[in-house]
């Protein structure tokens, strides 16, 4: 059964950091480009960034440019998300999701695998 496993959140004050990890279990993320979402209560699941599968290539929802940073290790079959500058606005559960695609998307339907979550409060 594939899963994606995402850990890391926790609770911060303004201006703090975290990173998430995703890790691929009976899947070999390095056939897939990644991408990380987040949902605050009721609101949409948004984007937040994703990397291609080799991880030549990253986009960023425009929010998070210059205080987000996705990145890979396909060796570890894992995916990070470093969160710099974190604002309390940013406090959500947070996803990654797996793509079957070459190019890399913004739109959930492009995601085929996705995990259960891991919640990021920032707050002071």
């Amino acid at each position: 059964q594939v899963r994606l496993v995402e850990s890391g959140g926790g609770l911060v004050q303004p201006g703090g950091s975290l990173r998430l990890s995703c890790v691929g279990s009976s899947i070999g993320l390095d056939r897939y480009a990644v991408g990380w979402f987040r949902q605050a209560p009721g609101k949409e699941r948004e984007f937040v960034a994703a990397i291609s599968w080799d991880g030549g290539n990253t986009v960023y929802a425009d929010s998070m440019k210059g205080r987000f940073t996705i990145s890979r290790d396909n060796d570890k079959n894992t995916v990070f998300l470093q969160m710099n500058s974190l604002k309390p606005e940013d406090t959500a559960v947070y996803y990654c999701a797996a793509s079957p695609t070459r190019p890399i998307y913004t739109q959930k339907s492009m995601y085929t695998y996705w995990g259960q979550g891991t919640q990021v409060t920032v707050s002071s």
